[in-house]
């Protein structure tokens, strides 16, 4: 018998859920019910949106099973990721080469039926685990919004995460990795909301165990949590701001699904509501935050990149600490956009500047 762990936004954040998974197992909490707990390189289970950045997957809105080719489908009627698996053009996703490069088996929550489904599709991949608890990871905490916050963009997956989730009726644990890392609501803040949390700080092997996805996938947010648990402190510069690594960012944070959902007014009102339909759900959170639920992160503007270069290592890091506006750290992403190159440009970058750590020194 194991737990169900659930990423929150979809996105990077299966690479972090794997690095909580991993903590939580080794703390003896990783199972639940009479069979004790999991071992810590048992590969959990999480289930996880294809929903991910424009620059990854250019459509409008989350996938689900009709977009890809390849998937392992399931008797509970649901699917599973395989490194095989490959979305079909024009649609792109990142989950095929997380399904290779994490030890851990991905599940595809496809929410384009709306809430009861998505409850559903959850409470089914619980029952055929055997899981007598589901644990939501976020990473960064914006899970935990109040619908007002200044650097809010992307309230919705998790709202409707935290309402799904209810509707199963299943205990329910919520789980913040690196309170503000995500850049949308402030560490002091989101500590204040966690002031009853009794955190667990996780150590370098879990974070290790997530090293082959990083190298490669454009995550910031499950990166910075990486390289906090790895002993990275200051600032790092990422696409969209600057982010401080404290101590506190290296810690994972539970809290009953109850407390989390008392923060969170979208999904209190997705919960009382029941929209029947993806959109309606959709429609809840713009009504309550003012912000999009299915087109947020479309609503920033692109960043301006360079013109493509392919410049030597101290070339690369002159330019790097320049766009870094004296930061001591830069994201990869940032840095590969910096260059004029893309997120598929990462491997190569890493090679050109000798590193193998989450986030690129620039001190």
């Amino acid at each position: 018998m194991s737990d169900l762990y659930v990423a929150a936004g979809g996105g990077g954040d299966p690479v972090g859920t794997l690095i909580a998974a991993r903590t939580l197992a080794a703390g003896g909490e990783g199972a639940s019910g009479a069979s004790g707990p999991a071992h810590a390189a048992d590969p959990p289970l999480i289930a996880t949106y294809a929903w991910e950045r424009p620059e990854v997957d250019p459509t409008s809105s989350p996938l689900g099973q009709r977009h890809f080719d390849g998937l392992v489908h399931e008797r509970g009627g649901f699917a599973a990721f395989a490194p095989a698996t490959r979305a079909r053009p024009p649609a792109g996703s990142t989950l095929p080469g997380l399904a290779r490069d994490l030890p851990a088996r991905l599940l595809l929550l496809d929410p384009a039926r709306g809430l009861s489904s998505l409850a559903r599709q959850i409470a089914s991949m619980a029952e055929a685990a055997g899981a007598g608890r589901i644990r939501i990871v976020d990473i960064g905490g914006d899970i935990l919004t109040h619908g007002d916050e200044p650097g809010l963009c992307s309230p919705f997956g998790d709202a409707l995460t935290l309402a799904a989730c209810r509707l199963t009726g299943i205990p329910t644990t919520v789980h913040i990795a690196g309170p503000g890392l995500d850049g949308e609501i402030g560490e002091r803040i989101l500590l204040e909301r966690l002031a009853a949390s009794l955190p667990l700080v996780p150590d370098r092997d879990a974070a290790a165990a997530a090293a082959r996805a990083l190298a490669w996938h454009p995550s910031e947010a499950s990166a910075l949590w990486a390289a906090a648990i790895h002993g990275a402190r200051g600032t790092v510069r990422t696409v969209n701001g600057v982010i401080r690594l404290t101590d506190a960012s290296a810690r994972l944070y539970p809290l009953p699904l109850r407390e989390a959902i008392g923060h969170n007014p979208v999904a209190r009102a997705l919960v009382a509501e029941h929209p029947a339909t993806l959109k309606a759900a959709a429609d809840v959170s713009h009504r309550l935050t003012g912000i999009p639920g299915l087109d947020s992160e479309r609503t920033r503007g692109p960043l301006r990149a360079r013109r493509p270069v392919s410049p030597g290592k101290d070339e690369a890091v002159k330019a790097l600490r320049e766009a870094a506006d004296g930061a001591d750290h830069i994201t990869l992403r940032h840095a590969a956009r910096t260059l004029g190159l893309t997120w598929r440009d990462i491997p190569a970058l890493r090679t050109t500047l000798a590193t193998d750590t989450p986030l690129l020194p620039l001190t």
